[in-house]
């Protein structure tokens, strides 16, 4: 009867790694650089040689993480994504690095990377093709599955083009058990939800999360303000839905980092990284770290703002609050008692004072109020009861961000 039960014990134990993801990884929001939204499919090597998507391009941006900063900061991972392969598979069948961006290849290009204390990710599609018309990995998960963990991949993400969304439930789950037979842990981010969604289907978020480290749940980031809106409007809308499955080693993902790009603002870029955080969302930068404007990489850089982003809690913030002036306030619960929130203002017009208390927020009672820290700005704001007034001035299209922590 012992040996039955020891048995059993075994058999149930391969079922739960065979049918989910089982990598111990993303216990916090992933953090590193991804070349899509700043460097798209450029493969024009001959006449933008430093621009390109080469091997060139991931070593310079590893470079310049492990040399201004971001490293120290939490960013880790230097992110291949769309048109690095060669337009046909091997002989054996394998994907391969076009030879003329790649002349040495990814296994090299994931070396280098790693000598820089750094992890190397890259992009494949579910579908036949990826959406840059390079091979997909349809029918040949378990062999590329097996590439990436020889060539030393440390992170995946698995788009949907050219793909049948209806097979997603399926065929994503057997490229997380395909990752999981090579052995190597390697971060699995999906894009599966965000087709669903597109095809009017409802994502099943608790087998997503089973099965992805993160997902992405709505449209492509582009370099606009008017994107990063639409975002954070896409995640007020479905809020309920997204933070309950958002915990250590699962989270949603609602695309890159655009700070330090063509169009946001300061104080715009201010408020992506304020909501990013609030959001427990992966902090994936898409900019060109060689040419960032100081400001921009300061903001980067707020190691409060990353703090609470990469609170071991794991916990999404939602949004409490809408006023007729344009502001609204995102509150998070972080671990040991305490609490953020983000005061954001779509106002175009001017600056605006902002007063409040936290108990109109719904923070919790305590018995000596609460220490307040201005994390936009780095500065101590005192002590507060709940029912004392919290002051702020915020910039148009800006935002202020705050920890409170119960005194004790």
């Amino acid at each position: 009867m012992v040996k039955m039960l020891q048995c059993l014990v075994v058999l149930v134990s391969l079922v739960v790694s065979v049918h989910g993801l089982d990598n111990g990884l993303a216990l916090t929001p992933p953090m590193g650089w991804m070349s899509w939204e700043r460097f798209r499919c450029n493969i024009d090597c001959k006449n933008q040689p430093n621009d390109c998507i080469g091997e060139k391009l991931f070593m310079d941006m590893a470079d310049r993480m492990v040399e201004d900063g971001f490293k120290d900061a939490g960013y880790e991972y230097v992110n291949i994504d769309d048109c690095w392969a060669s337009k046909e598979r091997d002989s054996a069948g394998k994907l391969q690095a076009d030879p003329d961006r790649f002349p040495s290849g990814i296994k090299k290009l994931a070396d280098y990377v790693h000598s820089r204390g750094l992890k190397l990710g890259i992009y494949n599609d579910f579908g036949t093709k990826t959406c840059g018309g390079y091979p997909g990995s349809l029918g040949h998960l378990e062999v590329d599955a097996k590439t990436f963990a020889e060539w030393g991949v440390d992170m995946l993400k698995m788009d949907g083009c050219y793909a049948d969304v209806k097979t997603m439930p399926q065929g994503y789950p057997n490229m997380t058990k395909a990752l999981n037979a090579t052995g190597r842990p390697i971060l699995f981010s999906c894009s599966w939800p965000d087709y669903e969604r597109a095809s009017k289907i409802q994502p099943d978020y608790k087998l997503i999360a089973k099965n992805c480290n993160i997902w992405r749940n709505y449209i492509d980031i582009q370099d606009s303000w008017d994107s990063v809106l639409k975002i954070i409007d896409y995640y007020a809308q479905e809020q309920d839905t997204l933070a309950a499955v958002s915990a250590p080693g699962s989270f949603n993902d609602p695309d890159m980092l655009i700070i330090g790009d063509f169009s946001l603002s300061v104080e715009q870029a201010k408020a992506q990284m304020a909501m990013w955080s609030i959001l427990a969302a992966p902090m994936l930068m898409s900019n060109d770290l060689r040419t960032i404007s100081p400001e921009f990489r300061e903001i980067l850089l707020n190691k409060e703002v990353i703090q609470i982003n990469q609170d071991p809690s794991g916990k999404m913030g939602k949004r409490v609050m809408q006023t007729q002036s344009h502001m609204e306030v995102w509150t998070r619960e972080l671990s040991s008692n305490a609490l953020a929130a983000v005061i954001f203002s779509r106002s175009q017009s001017a600056p605006a004072i902002f007063e409040t208390t936290l108990e109109n927020l719904k923070f919790p009672t305590t018995s000596k109020g609460y220490s307040v820290f201005d994390v936009t700005d780095n500065k101590p704001l005192g002590n507060y009861a709940l029912n004392e007034t919290l002051s702020f001035i915020v910039n148009p299209s800006g935002a202020v961000m705050f920890k409170a922590t119960p005194i004790a």
